[in-house]
């Protein structure tokens, strides 16, 4: 009876992994295996049946989605007599270091550009818009790199802003992974797109409200549609220590790298710092201001130790 009662009570349909695959029904697979392979990331384990029984369905449900918005947009133009320009369908994809966010944007972005009617779509890390290194260590944030105090906050809602006006084209900081930082003076233009994707870790955390209600003050609030990447803390960490020891025999020796000094570190030392980094810093951003955004996406996605999504939960409309 508990378990019938909270059924009801929950916002969201929850789908097994076959009942999900299911909804992909007639929906043409337009990804080679090759593209397939270059869209995952390194550490990822994505493959021809994850996007067939995952992603397929997902960029299937959001073409209904996109194309209601484009008719409610339509009939409110009616309705103002109003000729505004086309608004720009923005997708959040959030969760934890190690999650797998990057794979599911870029497959996402690969998906809906096969569409028809052949949308543009494009893609923005919130990387970017992380405070260059200087300002972190001035400012004693180096430790809280990825927390929502590092980020520039009113240059991400600036950004948001100038897409969902249609200002073109609207410019968003790139972020190096290599070097760890903001790159100076180099930017992405998106310049009106049909879709944008806004992947990154806290794209929907929540804050304090303005007290005079004015001011728009989260990411979210320019969201149409948002995903969040779900696994169990120790699944987490295990993904985040084969990554770092993958990352220590590739993008760890280029001298170039912030990280260069861990690519000699032997298998026993590395799983111990990157355990110790995880539970330091991650762990800490997941418990306090990741984890708790799980409930305000519009789609959950939870994965299981494969990497493979065991179920979908879906918010009722």
């Amino acid at each position: 009876m508990e378990q019938r009662t909270e059924e009801v009570l929950s916002p969201y349909h929850t789908f097994s992994r076959a009942e999900w695959a299911a909804k992909r029904a007639d929906h043409p697979m337009t990804l080679t295996p090759e593209e397939v392979t270059r869209l995952r990331s390194l550490h990822d384990r994505l493959d021809m049946k994850e996007v067939e029984e995952i992603y397929l369905p997902l960029s299937r449900l959001l073409s209904f989605y996109v194309a209601a918005a484009q008719r409610l947009f339509h009939s409110q133009q009616n309705f103002l007599g109003t000729e505004d320009g086309k608004m720009p369908y923005i997708i959040g994809v959030a969760g934890s270091v190690a999650v797998g966010k990057s794979t599911t944007a870029r497959v996402l972005q690969a998906l809906l550009k096969r569409w028809p009617n052949v949308p543009k779509v494009d893609l923005v890390t919130t990387d970017g818009f992380l405070y260059p290194n200087a300002i972190l260590e001035r400012e004693g944030l180096m430790e809280r790199k990825g927390f929502p105090e590092s980020y520039d906050l009113p240059a991400l809602l600036r950004f948001l802003s100038d897409i969902k006006a249609g200002r073109r084209p609207a410019r968003a900081p790139i972020y190096s992974h290599l070097i760890y930082d903001v790159i100076p003076n180099q930017w992405i233009e998106i310049d009106r797109p049909d879709i944008l994707v806004v992947e990154g870790l806290n794209v929907l955390q929540t804050g304090r409200l303005p007290r005079d209600g004015k001011a728009i003050p989260f990411v979210s609030d320019f969201f149409d549609f948002s995903i969040y990447l779900d696994a169990d803390e120790e699944v987490l960490l295990r993904w985040y220590v084969d990554r770092f020891l993958t990352l220590r025999g590739t993008a760890f020796r280029d001298p170039k790298s912030y990280f260069h000094r861990y690519s000699k570190l032997s298998d026993v030392e590395a799983i111990k710092t990157a355990s110790a980094i995880w539970t330091r810093i991650n762990l800490v951003n997941l418990h306090e201001n990741i984890q708790p955004t799980r409930q305000r996406a519009d789609l959950i996605l939870k994965k299981d130790e494969s990497h493979a999504v065991e179920d979908v939960a879906l918010r009722k409309l």
